[in-house]
């Protein structure tokens, strides 16, 4: 990468923009606030391949139990077999498209998954090939090429279609992951935490969008890695939804909020998602939508692209 840097940044991806500077962005129908609700659908494997690079908050001292560790594979895999179906209860008695982040196996082994959520509308983005094979710095350019091609194909056999968003297995990239990923067609990637609005990331070829996505409110960091009790962490993201909401009244802001259907999708957690959606849907000029719809509108903006101004 070019060391010939502009003002704010250390890497050529994007560039320096307080949203101070920005002119105002206007959502569909005046709505002031966008809200994509991303529901991951990850396979957590009982033990990854040799060589892959499982992710140091799935082994000890974060992951309690030494191999194999059957208790958290056990749990994992309830969002698949239980959880899921309590988020789509949730989500359809609100008539709420979600946005669902899938890796390879998922798509190719659970294809009644996949079919509830063509079903629903519900819009399934690329999540690497499993959630215990990640990407990292450490692969070589030919190897990142292979898995992120792998990973994509995996959707389009599943889904007729290749997906057009990218959210990588605990958040992982490398430094040529965005190019990569615009170069094989993908059109905008949920892993940046750094804005409330969309933003265009530069590439050498293809066009790239980042989706930012709210990490601290999710449901694992918020609650179940950081331990915040239940109603403290409804009470957080309801909240973070209420200022936002205000501070959007002259310039539309994005909340994405990630969700997992083994963390959310327990009996005793459900009530609290649906709480919290009825709390969105029950305000005035909120676009809940998918991360397409989002990022299509937003690229009709006319201050959407390489123009914004440092």
């Amino acid at each position: 990468m070019s060391h010939e840097l502009g003002y704010g940044m250390d890497h050529p991806y994007w560039d320096w923009s307080p949203i101070v500077r920005r002119a105002p962005l206007a959502w569909p129908n005046g709505a002031r606030l966008a809200v994509c609700l991303l529901v991951d659908l990850g396979h957590y494997e009982w033990q990854p391949p040799p060589g892959a690079f499982d992710p140091p908050t799935h082994t000890p001292p974060h992951s309690l139990n030494p191999y194999p560790d059957y208790v958290t594979v056990t749990f994992r895999e309830y969002g698949h077999r239980i959880g899921i179906f309590r988020v789509m209860d949730a989500l359809d008695a609100h008539a709420v498209k979600a946005t669902v982040p899938m890796d390879a196996y998922t798509a190719a082994h659970y294809p009644s998954l996949v079919d509830e959520c063509e079903r629903r509308g519900w819009e399934i983005i690329a999540h690497g090939l499993t959630q215990r094979q990640a990407i990292t710095s450490l692969m070589s350019e030919a190897e990142e090429r292979r898995y992120i091609g792998a990973s994509i194909d995996g959707l389009e056999r599943a889904l007729g279609r290749r997906p057009a968003g990218w959210l990588g297995p605990e958040h992982s990239q490398s430094a040529r992951t965005p190019a990569i990923l615009a170069e094989m067609g993908i059109r905008y990637c949920c892993d940046f935490p750094n804005d409330e609005q969309p933003y265009r990331i530069h590439t050498p070829r293809g066009e790239l969008y980042a989706l930012p996505c709210m990490i601290e409110l999710g449901d694992v960091m918020g609650h179940y890695n950081r331990k915040l009790p239940l109603r403290r962490w409804v009470a957080m993201v309801q909240e973070a939804f209420d200022v936002m909401y205000e501070d959007a009244a002259s310039s539309g802001l994005l909340l994405a909020l990630r969700l997992h259907p083994w963390c959310i999708g327990q009996p005793y957690r459900i009530k609290h998602l649906d709480a919290l959606i009825g709390h969105m849907v029950r305000r005035q000029g909120v676009w809940l939508a998918t991360g397409s719809e989002i990022i299509d509108w937003y690229r009709g903006q006319p201050h959407a692209g390489f123009e914004r101004r440092a």
